[in-house]
């Protein structure tokens, strides 16, 4: 009798264990990839989000992937880039990790006029997928880097489109979205920097992304408050996990952002982004900092992207590890 129960209590936690692993296989892996590891810093807005069937989006490679050579990209699939501004596109960026300081992170990497995220499709072979106006500026761009401009692929608000097991739709953000002249080649690039003008490429754009498992993710980009917080992402698709820009001036502040999603949305989870700040220290949220601020005001909890450190996600949005 004692053999009989031995046996079947070293079955059970097997199954257990079992059961365990499946689960975490089921989550959704987010990894920032921000200046400096192990921390929140000023130019951060980068993070690979991974659905539990493998398939990988790079969001906003802007300024702190270290080139399309960065040894913590691995494979991506596709690059989401919400709108045209160098430090989303990349118009420069770090040449390695932890170059620089938090504050100040070395961005002495060029890459205009072709920018970090084309950079890093063209090595990748990835797909480019955006919003408004933008596919067909980054379209030109791979063609003339010899890569597939049907590569640049276009997702409007109200319609989606799916990579792997993830599906993706755009919502709209309330920004600007101009080419900088130096993403320009030839004579019209001067002209435009000489008057002191951008290129308008339509609105910019956020993101709802549908995960295999069922989680819906909502990244803003870099946006004010809109009626389709609430009217879309929270009512039509349900988003239970937010990325949400809190640095103020440019973009909702951290007060703004705790409206944003204490009553429009009201997900499950937030992870902080774009606080264009040093916000923590050896991993810690520094006091007093608009993450901070944020933290405190929002009634659901509120993840620190803490550079090179992965957060795996549930199906309701709840963070199961890394947070």
């Amino acid at each position: 009798m004692v053999q009989f129960s031995t046996k079947h209590l070293i079955l059970g936690g097997a199954f257990s264990i079992l059961i365990s692993a499946s689960a975490q296989a089921a989550d959704v892996k987010i990894t920032p990839l921000g200046s400096h590891d192990g921390e929140f810093c000023k130019f951060d807005r980068a993070m690979i989000l991974e659905d539990p069937d493998g398939t990988r989006l790079l969001y906003d490679a802007g300024r702190t992937v270290a080139g399309a050579t960065d040894p913590r990209l691995g494979k991506i699939d596709a690059i989401l880039v919400s709108h045209m501004h160098g430090d989303h596109v990349g118009d420069r960026h770090i040449p390695a990790p932890n170059a620089g300081t938090c504050d100040k992170p070395d961005i002495s990497s060029t890459a205009v006029p072709n920018t970090n995220s084309v950079n890093i499709a063209i090595a990748q072979g990835a797909k480019i997928i955006t919003g408004s106006e933008m596919p067909r500026f980054f379209g030109n761009k791979l063609k003339a880097l010899g890569g597939d401009p049907k590569n640049s692929q276009l997702v409007r608000f109200g319609a989606s489109r799916k990579v792997g097991g993830i599906t993706l739709t755009t919502v709209p953000a309330a920004h600007s979205n101009g080419v900088n002249p130096a993403m320009l080649e030839g004579g019209l690039g001067a002209l435009m920097k000489e008057a002191g003008l951008t290129a308008y490429v339509g609105p910019p754009t956020g993101y709802v992304v549908t995960f295999s498992n069922g989680l819906v993710a909502y990244l803003s980009g870099d946006t004010g408050v809109t009626a389709e917080q609430e009217t879309v992402v929270a009512r039509q698709y349900g988003a239970e996990l937010v990325v949400l820009n809190i640095g103020g001036t440019f973009t909702t502040g951290p007060k703004e952002a705790a409206f944003v999603v204490n009553e429009l949305i009201k997900p499950t989870s937030v992870i902080a982004s774009h606080a264009n700040e040093v916000a923590t220290k050896d991993g810690k949220v520094i006091k007093g900092t608009k993450t901070d601020t944020f933290m405190k005001a929002a009634k659901m909890p509120v993840h620190l992207p803490l550079s090179g450190k992965t957060m795996s996600f549930d199906a309701n949005g709840n963070c199961a590890s890394g947070c």
